[in-house]
């Protein structure tokens, strides 16, 4: 009885949420009660990367040595090699790992004493936390950032001219009755070689003084997803991170393709960091409610919530897998939220000297010193 009462409730919360994803999120989540929550991540000490499990974002376990720990100790527990990437860890943790870790969580969280494999977070090197093959960005998701650029373009006497009523995407995007208000969701490449990790420099490109940051929620794709229906999308996400899409606004010097260049804007080397970690989709409270902030030298520059997206992450994945296949560890990041530099009458780009930090309840925070790159020769 108290868990078919627990079951309507999900239902009813998701119900009430508008959405069939909502429903699959709050029903991981009521699987998981009384389950010690953890992150996941990948980190380096003494010159060697593992993959961690991470406690109440203080401590990191290292995965290998903790499970040999747990079956030391467990001798009819089945025999378990974790792997030592992330991407392996994902493909592999519904099947056969998920209740591992669990366990290895409950153990670590009633331990009296820190065993030998388990570090403070701060005296690791923390990595980004999966390298992925795709990393899909949202553009204009958040109708006050889209709204901002269009007063900035307007003022520059660059008004947009008025577009055509939006029209379905035949085999892509199908866009549903009564919807005439939104665009179609807007996704753009950004390439694997922009990663960097939570807490390492962004460098300042040379000669490039318009960078902009814009601090946003991602998700990782837990399994091979192609063309995966917005209702189904929950289940293709195996969780949640955070990613600093870092901009470069100063154009590309001509009018080819509008002036519009996503290689010079979004691709430069540590134009990506990812991390701290990793959560679990099951240990997320809310992802379509979740706040996120950004600040500059102390300075609050963003401050909004997931639930101001356009497009909300699992039309976004939906929309995504329609155009190529995604598979597990590549990301789609849901977009700015308004406050960029772009937006603004007086910009305050970001220059060497600075920090930057961007913060995602129940993800994490990332921090950066922004310095200058120095000129790099390829001979």
């Amino acid at each position: 009885m108290e868990k078919g009462i627990k079951r309507l409730t999900v239902i009813a919360l998701a119900l009430a949420a508008g959405s069939f994803g909502a429903y699959q999120h709050l029903a991981a989540q009521a699987g998981t009660a009384g389950r010690e929550p953890f992150k996941l991540g990948t980190f380096e000490r003494g010159g060697r990367a593992f993959l961690g499990l991470v406690l109440r974002d203080t401590q990191v376990a290292d995965l290998r040595q903790a499970n040999a720990a747990y079956e030391g100790r467990n001798s009819s527990a089945k025999k378990t090699t974790i792997p030592t990437d992330m991407k392996d860890l994902i493909v592999r943790y519904e099947s056969e790992l998920k209740e591992r870790l669990y366990a290895i969580a409950a153990d670590l969280a009633a331990a009296r004493t820190a065993a030998a494999y388990v570090y403070p977070v701060a005296d690791v090197k923390t990595l980004a936390p999966v390298r992925p093959a795709v990393i899909l960005n949202a553009g204009g998701n958040y109708e006050e950032h889209t709204d901002g650029i269009a007063q900035q373009q307007a003022r520059g006497g660059r008004a947009a001219t008025s577009a055509p009523v939006a029209v379905s995407v035949p085999g892509i995007w199908e866009r549903k009755p009564g919807d005439p208000r939104r665009e179609n969701p807007y996704l753009f490449l950004k390439s694997p070689t922009t990663v960097t990790g939570p807490f390492d420099p962004i460098l300042m490109p040379t000669g490039r003084s318009q960078i902009d940051f814009e601090c946003e929620f991602d998700i990782v794709v837990g399994k091979k997803a192609n063309h995966v229906a917005v209702d189904r999308a929950a289940d293709y996400i195996f969780g949640y991170t955070i990613q600093i899409d870092v901009s470069d606004r100063g154009g590309r010097g001509d009018r080819k393709m509008g002036g519009s260049d996503w290689l010079v804007g979004k691709n430069h080397d540590t134009f990506a960091p990812l991390g701290p970690f990793i959560v679990p989709k099951e240990f997320m409270k809310d992802p379509l409610n979740t706040k996120q902030t950004f600040t500059l030298n102390g300075e609050v520059m963003q401050d909004s919530n997931t639930n101001r997206m356009t497009h909300n992450i699992y039309e976004l994945l939906a929309y995504g897998s329609s155009n190529i296949t995604l598979n597990p560890g590549d990301m789609i990041s849901g977009g700015s939220p308004a406050g960029t530099n772009i937006e603004r009458a007086e910009p305050r780009w970001m220059r060497a000297g600075d920090t930057a930090v961007c913060t995602i309840e129940g993800l994490g925070t990332q921090k950066h010193s922004v310095v200058a790159a120095s000129v790099q020769s390829s001979q």
